[in-house]
């Protein structure tokens, strides 16, 4: 058989290649989910060594060994038709768009610091303070809100300092 056959030829169903991405997509997305929003927004260098070995490890449980041309065309069509799905089911539900991406997590309220939130969060006083600094607060007492959003980042908004009349 020549290459350019070789290269098109499936040696697994088209649909099991389907049902294998569909399995470890929604695997991956719970695991990420399961990691916290932390990981997924700010990659320090080994998150992403992380999602790199991730990926290679899931590929065969994808292609079931197919490496023809044909079988990538799938899993990748099956990816970006599964991605928009899930977008799609994010955006008409807010029950999926919770279990999906989360919820903001306040983090500073008034001047007040909630460490159960940090702690929840695994996100160190430095990190926080990093944020706050970014956002030219010197301490928690200038913070009117922190918010840990859905992609990671750590929102600040300073409280209004009025001169004393």
């Amino acid at each position: 058989m020549n290459t350019v056959n070789v290269m098109w030829k499936l040696t697994e169903p088209w649909w099991e290649l389907v049902v294998r991405c569909t399995i470890v997509y929604f695997f991956m997305l719970v695991l990420l989910r399961i990691s916290g929003k932390r990981q997924i927004g700010q990659l320090a260098p080994f998150d992403l060594v992380l999602l790199l070995v991730l990926s290679n490890a899931v590929q065969n449980a994808m292609n079931a060994g197919d490496n023809s041309l044909l079988a990538g065309i799938i899993l990748a069509t099956t990816l970006v038709v599964l991605n928009y799905l899930v977008g799609l089911a994010t955006f008409k539900s807010k029950q999926i768009e919770a279990l999906v991406e989360g919820r903001p997590e306040i983090l500073i309220h008034n001047g007040r610091l909630y460490k159960e939130a940090l702690n929840r969060e695994k996100i160190t006083q430095h990190e926080l303070n990093a944020a706050l600094r970014a956002a030219g607060c010197s301490g928690v007492q200038e913070v009117r809100f922190a918010v840990l959003e859905n992609n990671g980042q750590i929102t600040v908004e300073r409280k209004e300092f009025r001169p004393p009349s």
